[in-house]
């Protein structure tokens, strides 16, 4: 009953919204405050961080040309970080309602059990990894990283933000600007992708996700139509 009523009040506050939306600037609200809204809602019923939408809603719309240039850039970033061993590519979409690209690397191959220290193996994606990067900089970069169920928050939330540090602090090192990177943070054992009754499935969880999506520079310049 809690939840309803403060569901109740998110879609209120999301009609304020959007009377005045239209009255005041025209702020694109389908792609960018209805995504936000729609994530507060998802997490105060589910309590599921994917539920909110990655990146941050820009200040004015986007437009359907600016809007294909960025998907047709994504489409390339897509194609190149599917060529990265040990990588799971998806494309996805952000909180503009613009595509984006989701890189899952497992912390099986990634880390040792219970550790940050990247292997010699994923060092070695990570390193053409960080290639398809670089040649995108206006490319905004959140790092996501997760644990199986194995143990409490305690213990998960810690090492799963440190394993998502380790990813940064590698892409870095390799050259990526660290201002391209918006969010890094660990969920511990939150939003699990497989069961955590087998060994197969804690394997699946355990992971690094890493979200690719346009920045307000990117959107901007595409905007402009000089991207």
């Amino acid at each position: 009953m809690k939840n309803l009523k403060i569901v109740t009040l998110a879609l209120c506050s999301l009609m304020l919204f959007s009377c005045q939306t239209k009255q005041g600037t025209g702020t694109l609200l389908g792609g960018g405050g209805g995504a936000i809204i729609g994530g507060i809602i998802g997490n105060i019923i589910g309590k599921d961080t994917k539920s909110t939408a990655i990146g941050a809603a820009i200040g004015g719309a986007v437009g359907a040309g600016a809007g294909a240039i960025i998907g047709k850039k994504m489409d390339k970033v897509a194609a190149e970080a599917a060529q990265v061993e040990n990588a799971q590519v998806e494309e996805i979409t952000d909180a503009n309602g613009l595509k984006a690209v989701k890189v899952t690397f497992d912390s099986g191959i990634l880390f040792a059990t219970n550790k940050a220290d990247l292997n010699a193996s994923s060092r070695a994606s990570l390193v053409k990894f960080a290639r398809v990067l670089k040649s995108e900089p206006k490319i905004a970069i959140d790092v996501r990283g997760y644990t199986d169920s194995t143990g409490g928050d305690n213990i998960n939330l810690p090492l799963s933000q440190r394993r998502a540090e380790s990813v940064q602090y590698f892409l870095v090192n390799q050259g990526v600007s660290s201002s391209q990177f918006q969010n890094v943070a660990g969920y511990g054992s939150a939003n699990p992708v497989a069961g955590n009754d087998t060994a197969a499935g804690r394997q699946q969880n355990r992971r690094v996700e890493v979200y690719m999506y346009a920045s307000q520079q990117m959107i901007d310049a595409a905007n402009a139509g000089t991207l």
